[in-house]
């Protein structure tokens, strides 16, 4: 019996402890956030990279303003870059699906529809610019994270990571995923 009493004195002291703590409010706590808008300082610089091929090089030229936009979240912009890819495509004869998702990506002014095709574009873009290349690198980068998770790769121009994928809410998401030379 005396153990049972013990026991309950503990339970009682606890919960008059635990609950003494948490006086309730009659107004809930308001935080101010302040928020700035967040924009994307990246600009497609100097593509140091020479090809065997100048139809080449202009298509890697155009996929880097292409991807650029997406790394704005300018869906406009994605739109009329991806006009200009196509010109590009239809000049080299481009194959179907590299053609079909630069049209979905000009379709569409939705830019997660534009995101989601790009990921097309970037594997038809790196099989053209397998063995074309001169001078230079292209990065191959990668974020894990993009598309719930499956992850996506992309090209650029530069080492430094800035995610289409994601733009200005995970800007820097991503590794280097290959050199190609």
């Amino acid at each position: 019996m005396k153990k049972y009493l013990s026991l309950s004195f503990v339970i009682v002291v606890f919960t008059f402890l635990s609950c003494g703590n948490d006086k309730k409010k009659s107004e809930p706590e308001v935080i101010e956030v302040e928020t700035a808008e967040t924009s994307v300082e990246y600009n497609s610089g100097n593509i140091d990279v020479t090809f065997t091929d100048e139809k080449l090089a202009e298509v890697f030229k155009q996929y880097v303003q292409l991807k650029t936009a997406l790394v704005k979240t300018n869906a406009e912009r994605a739109g009329m870059q991806a006009s200009k890819l196509m010109d590009v495509f239809v000049r080299i004869g481009a194959n179907e699906a590299a053609v079909k998702a630069t049209q979905d990506m000009m379709d569409s002014k939705d830019v997660e529809v534009q995101r989601t095709a790009f990921v097309t574009v970037t594997a038809e873009v790196e099989k053209m610019l397998q063995g074309a290349i001169a001078e230079g690198t292209i990065y191959k980068q990668h974020c894990p994270m993009a598309f719930g998770n499956t992850g996506a790769s992309w090209l650029s121009e530069r080492k430094e990571i800035y995610n289409p994928y994601f733009g200005d809410k995970m800007l820097k998401c991503g590794r280097v995923e290959a050199e190609i030379k």
